[in-house]
C-alpha cells in the first residue's frame, strides 16, 4: 500500500490502461468459462490482483500482456477451484475475434473439444486462434521461451485433433 501512496496517479493510470483492454480481457476469460457471469468474476478478480501489483510492474508498455497473464492464471485457478464441467451459455454472443463463416455445429464441436483440454492447455489455443497472436507474443504472455510455446502448441493441436473426429467430438 505504501507504493500506491507514493504514486498518487497510479489508480488513474491503472484505470486508463485497463479501460483500453478490458474487452479483450473479458473475451479471454469468457473463452475459459463460457459463462458471462463467471467471466466477469474472473476479470474482476484479475483486476484486483493487477491493481495490487501494478506498482511493481517493470515495463508499463506491456500492460495488456501483463494483465492477460493475470486473467489466464485467474481463469485457471477458477476452473481448478470449481472442478466442474464448463458449459456454453449463449452462443449468439460473439466475444471472440472476427468470426469467419463457420457453421454453429463446427463451433460447438470445437468448444466441446476445448473443454476436454486441461485449463493450462486452453491458453495456447485461445491465444493463437481466438486472439490471433504470434508465437513470440504468446511466449511473452505465458512467460516461456518461444520454442517451448511452439512445441507445446503443436502437441496440444495434436491432442485437439484427436478429440475431433470428422467434425464430432469423440464420446459425446
Amino acid at each position: 500500500m505504501n507504493e500506491l501512496k507514493a504514486q498518487p496517479q497510479v489508480p488513474q493510470r491503472f484505470a486508463e490502461q485497463l479501460q483500453d483492454c478490458r474487452n479483450n480481457l473479458f473475451r479471454k476469460a469468457y473463452c475459459y468459462v463460457k459463462n458471462e457471469h463467471e467471466a466477469l468474476e474472473i476479470v474482476s478478480e484479475a483486476t484486483y490482483k493487477g491493481y495490487l501489483a501494478f506498482g511493481r510492474m517493470k515495463e508499463p508498455q506491456y500492460f495488456e500482456t501483463w494483465m492477460t497473464r493475470i486473467v489466464i492464471n485467474t481463469a485457471i485457478d477458477h476452473l481448478n477451484r470449481n472442478k466442474r464441467v464448463t458449459y456454453m451459455e449463449d452462443h449468439s454472443q460473439s466475444y471472440a475475434g472476427d468470426e469467419h463463416a463457420v457453421p454453429l455445429e463446427e463451433k460447438l464441436d470445437l468448444y466441446q473439444a476445448l473443454d476436454r483440454l486441461l485449463p493450462e492447455e486452453k491458453a495456447y489455443i485461445i491465444l493463437k486462434f481466438f486472439e490471433d497472436l504470434r508465437f513470440k507474443d504468446m511466449a511473452d504472455i505465458l512467460e516461456l521461451p518461444e520454442n517451448t510455446v511452439k512445441t507445446r502448441f503443436y502437441r496440444i493441436i495434436g491432442k485437439l485433433k484427436a478429440h475431433l473426429k470428422d467434425g464430432e467430438v469423440e464420446g459425446i
